[in-house]
């Protein structure tokens, strides 16, 4: 079947995974613009060209991200798009495979092939763009702002540094570059994220230079927010929680993925650190700044946990009361040191173990959530839903935390902006309220 015919080509994109990956398909976009090339972000409709931006993290994001392949090959096949092509970290880490699988895609690239897939689309990769965002994936009023590549991190579970290579900082004047470039847009809140946060600035200013980048940032006029996701907890430099504390703009909000509190989980996670240090470190965090949220993420069904490590973890969140909480099923990664386990934790064991974590986190978070009843938050505002405005504090990040719901019958706000919010009502993982 012939493929419909436009003159000029049309990209559309379609991103899955991580925000990393949102942020390198808007980068991929602002190249594309500035080659007088148009784009569109997961529309399907009159675009030529389809570029599928994968996952390769675990097995689920790997099934996730074959099947979107598999589904554009088939509308290439009908010929709705004359081509296809793949990036991302499915690519890098299963390029010879997916070459032999799906031979219908025209090319694949890897995560730091962006001037080669530029090529492969007609464009020139233009230097004067890097900083600059032509459009966001997300609500107008927030961004991801990578302010690294890469992990130097050698937990034994993670097929990252595979996929995304060996810690690389950008410079603390680039990053501020960028911020106040998204700010100009009508950025509100811009959230840092990187694989390890903490270990920003150690390969070009030979030392951890997060506090110092917060400290810059805050000075940027007209940015609301500042969020930072994924920090590592050995080593952790409390210094980032003093400037969090002095920075206004910074949120009392930190994502730092703990994955087990085991000693012997944790050693064979290779994440190097101990119970007791994790204890004393989470202790220290909020002794320095006790209004601190902390989100974090445990993984379960890692090879050889017990019940009893499970029932340890458990105990420890329940001490704990991390305000955010996640779980991940442990995923059997080859090229990874722990695949030299045998996986012998069975799905439907890890699954139950995930959910039972989650119920004793659902309990911490009922809790935590009541308290909050009768006080007033500055809350920004995402989305309208219906007859419901819905919007976060500086406690919760978009899509895996609390959301805070107004009535739009009884109030109006205007998406995109800040406004002082009475909580009248919680659930588990939800707030109501009015504004004040």
């Amino acid at each position: 079947m012939k493929t419909k015919a436009r003159k000029t080509n049309k990209v559309n994109i379609v991103t899955l995974g991580c925000s990393k990956n949102v942020v390198d398909s808007e980068d991929l976009a602002t190249q594309l613009h500035g080659n007088n090339i148009e784009v569109a972000y997961e529309q399907d409709g009159d675009a030529n060209i389809v570029v599928v931006n994968t996952c390769g993290f675990i097995d689920l994001a790997k099934e996730e991200s074959i099947n979107t392949i598999l589904h554009y090959a088939e509308v290439k096949k009908v010929g709705d798009i004359e081509k296809l092509y793949v990036t991302g970290c499915l690519s890098q880490r299963y390029k010879d495979d997916l070459e032999k699988e799906i031979p219908e895609v025209d090319a694949y690239f890897g995560t730091l092939d962006l001037p080669f897939l530029l090529e492969e689309l007609g464009a020139n990769y233009k230097h004067e763009l890097i900083g600059e965002r032509y459009s966001l994936t997300t609500p107008n009023h927030y961004a991801y702002l990578k302010i690294s590549e890469g992990c130097n991190r050698t937990c034994s579970f993670c097929a990252i540094p595979l996929m995304r290579g060996k810690h690389v900082s950008k410079t603390i004047d680039n990053i501020v570059l960028e911020a106040t470039n998204l700010v100009k847009q009508g950025v509100k809140e811009i959230m840092l994220i990187a694989q390890e946060l903490t270990y920003y600035g150690l390969d070009i200013y030979k030392k951890r230079a997060l506090a110092d980048l917060l400290y810059k940032l805050n000075e940027i006029e007209g940015l609301g927010w500042i969020r930072l996701h994924y920090a590592y907890p050995h080593k952790f430099p409390l210094e980032i929680i003093e400037a969090m504390k002095k920075c206004e703009k910074v949120c009392n909000y930190l994502d730092m993925p703990l994955q087990h509190i085991s000693d012997p989980v944790l050693l064979n996670m290779r994440r190097n650190t101990t119970k007791e240090e994790t204890y004393n470190l989470i202790r220290d965090i909020r002794k320095i700044l006790p209004e601190i949220v902390i989100r974090t993420t445990m993984l379960v069904g890692f090879p050889n946990e017990t019940e009893e490590d499970i029932e340890e973890l458990a105990a420890f969140i329940k001490e704990m009361k991390f305000e955010r909480l996640g779980v991940f099923e442990y995923s059997h990664e080859e090229n990874t040191s722990a695949h030299d386990f045998e996986d012998n934790i069975p799905a439907e064991v890890k699954s139950e173990r995930a959910a039972f974590i989650m119920e004793v986190q659902q309990e911490v978070s009922e809790d935590l959530n009541q308290a909050k009843v009768g006080k007033t938050f500055k809350v920004l505002f995402d989305r309208k839903e219906g007859d419901q405005f819905i919007g976060r504090t500086e406690f919760d990040s978009p899509e895996v935390d609390n959301e805070v719901y107004v009535d739009a019958k009884e109030n109006y706000i205007r998406i995109g902006d800040f406004a002082n919010i009475k909580i009248t009502g919680a659930s588990e993982f939800d707030l109501f309220g009015e504004v004040v």
